[in-house]
């Protein structure tokens, strides 16, 4: 096996930051856990996405051929939950969010998956994997009595059985012990036969009125973790990459795919990568908060490219702590970027710096990332003030290049057609730029009194204007 340039990624499982060395030379598998389409996905749900596209990008740009496999989870209580309440046919209101979710990805320019494959389509898959389990002598299957459904039953993967089994290593994904582990299935599914808290379903036993389907131990419908391990394994094989999701996934889905997998006899996830959570007031942003930010509410504020651009500001593994001001000064960022390489006609894309490489080898530190595309801009900027205009246009096509791995290449089709938010705004920046230009024609010639008096008129009609190293920008105040 080969390593993949200088690539080292932050492996969950280690704790270590450790050298890519992908299972197949020349490819790298990755599978991510997707959306649950149950209501309409907020920035929080999309961070992920984001993320690991970038990590998708900077794979494929050192000429990698990328299998990514990012699955939706179709059957859920949530979902069906959620249904009921609206009295609507399940699978109506998870196709419905399901193209929401396709929607916001798309808009902000995630790359398509090579395959988005449904829990729904692969219960063959996961029956042959729950069979594998019994015969190892890790999962047990109860009959559901109390159920109402004739013939309806479940499955468990037995932890207490792994756990004592050579080569365990439940719980060393999320760094829980086994005995403070509650799968949080309630009193319920005790009742029913599982044999200890501990315990995960597999399989649920159907109950009225939901929808199942008929396995060799009775009908019922998918428990969630199994579904992950059926597809990630019948795309990618029984050893992959990288498996990525959201860190509140550690435990207990990701936990039960990784014992659940092994117990099996696949080797699995060779890295894990969990990116953090986007948080406002310091809590994490769920709908139970009520502090969700729709993407169709964000849109309001910024432009798709500038949302794509904030979310994937910071480092995957921090924070991303979230507010109106910080979005504000994203969407700045990211128009200095863009003022800069629009100053040039038929614009190539070139080659990236060194430290841009190094930060992107560095477990993809965007944050280093990005501070190298604004210094190329900024040094681009004083070569063509200096009259240097070659010089900045290496720099131009060098930072189309690093923004195009971030997935924001300004001249990049996905972002031509969307430059801003409405004709009203298109229309506003035109005057708004064209006041800018005489502010620092004034300024150059040491007309104090016109630069003034244009700034005093924006401020009168509600525009801040911000001088930055990179030149003057705008917002509304």
């Amino acid at each position: 096996m080969v390593r993949v340039s200088n690539l080292r990624i932050f492996d969950t499982a280690t704790r270590t930051q450790r050298d890519f060395v992908p299972v197949k030379e020349g490819h790298a598998s990755i599978y991510l856990c997707g959306a649950t389409p149950q209501a309409q996905p907020h920035i929080g749900h999309l961070r992920s996405g984001v993320a690991f596209d970038i990590l998708r990008r900077w794979l494929m740009a050192q000429g990698l051929d990328v299998a990514f496999v990012r699955n939706v989870t179709d059957i859920d209580d949530k979902i069906l939950n959620k249904a009921a309440d609206n009295g609507r046919p399940w699978w109506e209101w998870v196709s419905t969010y399901e193209r929401e979710f396709t929607k916001a990805y798309n808009t902000l320019g995630v790359l398509p998956p090579s395959v988005e494959p449904r829990a729904t389509g692969f219960v063959t898959q996961m029956v042959d994997y729950m069979q594998r389990l019994i015969d190892a002598g890790f999962a047990y299957a109860v009959p559901d009595d109390t159920a109402g459904v004739d013939g309806a039953g479940s499955v468990y993967f037995d932890v207490t059985a792994w756990n004592a089994a050579e080569g365990s290593d439940y719980g060393s994904l999320s760094g829980n012990r086994v005995e403070d582990m509650d799968q949080g299935e309630g009193q319920e599914a005790l009742a029913r036969g599982k044999r200890g808290p501990q315990d995960f379903a597999l399989w649920k036993g159907a109950k009225p009125g939901e929808p199942s389907w008929p396995t060799p131990w009775g009908k019922g419908r998918p428990g969630w973790h199994l579904e992950c391990s059926a597809m990630s394994t019948y795309y990618l094989g029984s050893e992959f990459d990288i498996h990525c999701g959201g860190l509140d996934l550690q435990f207990p889905h990701h936990e039960n795919e990784v014992a659940q997998s092994h117990a099996a006899g696949d080797k699995f996830a060779n890295y894990w990568m969990h990116n953090h959570w986007v948080t406002m007031a310091g809590e994490k942003m769920s709908k139970s908060l009520g502090n969700v930010l729709a993407i169709d509410n964000m849109l309001e504020i910024v432009r798709p490219v500038e949302l794509r651009y904030y979310l994937g500001s910071a480092h995957y593994r921090s924070v991303l702590e979230y507010s109106e001001a910080a979005l504000t000064e994203a969407a700045a960022g990211y128009r200095r970027i863009e003022d800069f390489v629009n100053k040039f006609d038929d614009l190539v894309v070139g080659d990236w710096t060194q430290g841009f490489e190094d930060a992107m080898n560095d477990d993809i530190a965007v944050p280093k990332a990005l501070a190298e595309i604004h210094t190329t801009v900024r040094a681009g900027n004083k070569a063509l003030a200096e009259g240097s205009a070659d010089e900045a246009r290496k720099a131009a096509e060098s930072v189309r290049a690093m923004a195009a791995v971030l997935g924001f290449d300004p001249l990049d089709e996905q972002w031509k057609d969307g430059t801003l938010t409405s004709n009203a705004d298109a229309a506003l920046d035109v005057l708004v730029q064209a006041e800018l230009e005489r502010r620092t024609q004034a300024r150059a010639e040491k007309d104090w009194a016109t630069a003034d008096a244009v700034r005093d008129r924006l401020a009168a009609a509600g525009i801040t204007i911000t001088d930055t190293a990179d030149g003057p920008t705008w917002s509304l105040a």
